[in-house]
């Protein structure tokens, strides 16, 4: 598939956009569903995501993590950090951070959801609010959807699924605080 010039760049300026909006600290709820089980985590996170211009030393980092040509290719990111609390069946707190960089229609990760190896998510901008991704490793696809709701609400959405069949639902509500 060929991709001009001009839509990358306007790809470029929407997720950069996208990232520089979701900058601040939020306040997660979530509920993850179990199809087979029907059992139900819910889970309580405070989050905080920072903005990362190209060239920046994380993202240089997450290039090298990568083991990409150019140490600069990422063009933007984010750091997000958080602190979980989940509760009932499995109550535990969890504590972390990723880092995201940018390059093309690839969202690199320094984890994934389910490893701690490195990853690549191929998104797109369903429009400047919405960031659509599809990530798969170890035999499970996870595609998700990030959607800001004006400057103080955003929900996201994951589907997991494994050979071909959806096994868990993760709906989350984030509240800037």
């Amino acid at each position: 598939m060929n991709v001009s010039l001009q839509s990358v760049q306007s790809l470029d300026a929407l997720v950069q956009a996208f990232f520089q909006q979701s900058e601040g600290n939020w306040r997660s709820q979530r509920r993850y569903y179990t199809l087979k089980s029907g059992d139900t985590q819910e889970a309580v996170s405070l989050l905080t995501v920072r903005f990362l211009e190209k060239g920046s030393e994380d993202l240089r980092q997450l290039a090298r993590l990568h083991k990409l040509a150019d140490e600069a290719m990422l063009t933007c990111g984010v750091l997000t950090t958080w602190e979980s609390n989940y509760v009932g069946p499995s109550s535990r707190q969890i504590t972390g951070s990723t880092v995201f960089g940018v390059e093309g229609t690839q969202l690199y990760r320094d984890r994934g959801f389910a490893t701690s190896k490195p990853v690549i998510a191929q998104f797109s901008m369903r429009d400047a609010g919405t960031m659509c991704l599809r990530t798969e490793y170890s035999g499970n696809v996870f595609e998700e959807e990030v959607k800001l709701i004006g400057t103080q609400c955003r929900t996201r959405q994951t589907i997991i699924s494994r050979a071909g069949e959806e096994q868990t639902i993760g709906q989350y509500l984030e509240t800037r605080i």
